[in-house]
């Protein structure tokens, strides 16, 4: 096997294992790049027919090139979708930054998603590259009932020997794409012929490496107008995957905050 089918084999065995231990799963879909990869990889694991809901927390500031991918999809690959609205604003922690309280709508969102439906894990497409908090993830990662993260308080998981067993009153979060790279899953894309959202290809000199909510997202200088040009962009940067994720640069705790309270 060639790398890309390491890391795919990994990622399925993930994904089995979470529907084998678990009796009501979920798969986050946020309809970015990584998540469009970790829901291509369940239709590989289970032949074609996912055996869990899909979720988007759905904060209404989606740009609509992202609402126009989900609705053609949707139908397209006929999806179980559970689109819920996110609470307002307001009802969030009102000390975050500003930026980082538009995100934190989504973490409120998980947490009604997962009492409202009784989901017992919640599949996301986080990568440890992707940021340095997240980094310190575990594959099957065990959250308290209200959704919070201890980091010091995690299940040892050596050579690939996970701890799936949970004591009441705790959902997991699995992460099948945990050991990929942003180069892995751009290559995977390209391989697989994986359709993605537009925005992340160049027009006019923008694009955007990393999608979020409109106001709290902002495109990179780019020309990179398919793959191998991001690919090839990639192996040449130095700015972080989130540069243009402006909640990133509000505080130097905010993403840890939300990360320890429960966000993606």
């Amino acid at each position: 096997m060639d790398h890309l089918d390491r890391l795919e084999h990994e990622s399925i065995y993930i994904l089995r294992e979470a529907v084998h231990r678990f009796e009501k799963p979920a798969m986050l879909w946020s309809l970015g790049k990584d998540s469009n990869v970790m829901f291509w990889l369940a239709r590989k694991a289970f032949l074609g027919e996912i055996p869990f809901p899909l979720v988007h927390l759905d904060t209404g500031l989606e740009f609509p090139e992202v609402y126009a991918f989900r609705d053609q999809y949707r139908d397209e690959w006929r999806l179980n979708l559970i689109a819920d609205d996110c609470p307002p604003i307001e009802a969030v922690d009102q000390d975050l930054p500003p930026d980082s309280r538009v995100a934190a709508r989504k973490t409120l969102g998980l947490k009604q998603a997962i009492a409202r439906y009784e989901f017992d894990a919640i599949i996301a497409g986080i990568r440890r590259d992707e940021q340095a908090t997240r980094a310190k993830e575990r594959v099957f990662s065990p959250r308290a009932d209200d959704g919070s993260w201890d980091v010091k308080e995690q299940p040892p998981e050596f050579w690939n020997h996970y701890n799936l067993d949970t004591p009441p009153g705790i959902h997991v979060r699995v992460h099948p794409l945990l050991q990929w790279t942003e180069v892995d899953i751009w290559r995977y894309i390209q391989r697989e012929n994986i359709p993605i959202v537009p925005l992340y290809f160049a027009k006019d000199g923008k694009r955007f490496r990393s999608l979020g909510e409109i106001g709290i997202t902002k495109p990179i200088d780019s020309d990179a107008a398919d793959i191998d040009a991001i690919i090839a962009e990639l192996q040449t940067t130095r700015a972080p995957e989130r540069a243009g994720r402006t909640m990133d640069h509000e505080a130097e705790n905010a993403f840890e905050r939300l990360r320890s309270s429960g966000y993606m």
